[in-house]
């Protein structure tokens, strides 16, 4: 199993958000989280990122403990995070916010491979090289977000809320490109409030309430069960 949540807890101060999870991805899936807001999900992300630390349980990532280390000894290993809200440095350029992405990286050459990679993936970003980041659409700074965590050439990548904000069309091409970043061998572990899109996209999916997994099943089954539909599909199809 390429990453392995197992009893994990958080406390923000002296409140537990995070009550024992178990969560799994393997090599080439893309595993989703659904649940409504406040359930835990971005700060189980947060979690496998190193950005907030357990207070009790395991994080395992091809066996190795990564609730041990610090979140920039994490990129390293080879996970990255595209964050709720996008977060783009508002300030600096499409190119530099990239670069930004490639601080782990030694190869020069491969950053410039991976660069061409993501133009290709993201065509908009490189028409807009040059220009500031905080004057893209919505749309344009989740491409940007989503190719700076990119950047460091990830065997997992974890998205936060990719399609929150954006117009339904911008939504479906976010996903579609998604998946071809699965297609090429990156694991991905999406949060998402769009359900149905989420579930269209993955292998797996769990179900979040209240800092507890209550449900876990391949995507098809989930789309399939009417709990799910009524609680997060609006209703059966």
């Amino acid at each position: 199993m390429l990453l392995e949540i197992r009893n994990l807890h958080v406390k923000y101060g002296n409140v537990e958000v995070i009550h024992g999870t178990n969560l799994c991805a393997d090599e080439g899936e893309v595993v989703t989280i659904l649940g409504a807001n406040g359930a835990g999900k971005s700060t189980t992300l947060l979690a496998i990122s190193g950005l907030v630390k357990p207070s009790e349980g395991e994080i395992l990532f091809s066996g190795k403990a990564l609730h041990k280390l610090s979140a920039d000894k994490i990129v390293k290993e080879g996970i990255t995070q595209s964050p709720e809200g996008r977060r783009v440095f508002s300030t600096l350029t499409v190119r530099e916010n990239l670069n930004l992405g490639a601080f782990t990286a030694n190869d020069p050459e491969r950053v410039k491979d991976t660069l061409a990679w993501i133009y290709r993936l993201f065509p908009r970003l490189e028409e807009r090289c040059e220009q500031l980041a905080g004057t893209l659409s919505g749309g344009e700074q989740q491409m940007l977000a989503i190719g700076r965590a990119l950047m460091a050439n990830p065997k997992i990548l974890l998205l936060d809320e990719p399609s929150l904000g954006l117009a339904p069309l911008l939504v479906k091409t976010i996903f579609e490109t998604v998946r071809e970043i699965n297609q090429t061998g990156v694991t991905v572990v999406l949060v998402e409030q769009n359900a149905r899109a989420a579930l269209k996209l993955a292998h797996r999916g769990y179900v979040m309430e209240v800092g507890n997994i209550v449900l876990e099943d391949s995507a098809a089954a989930l789309l399939a069960n009417s709990d799910v539909q009524h609680a997060y599909l609006g209703g059966k199809n």
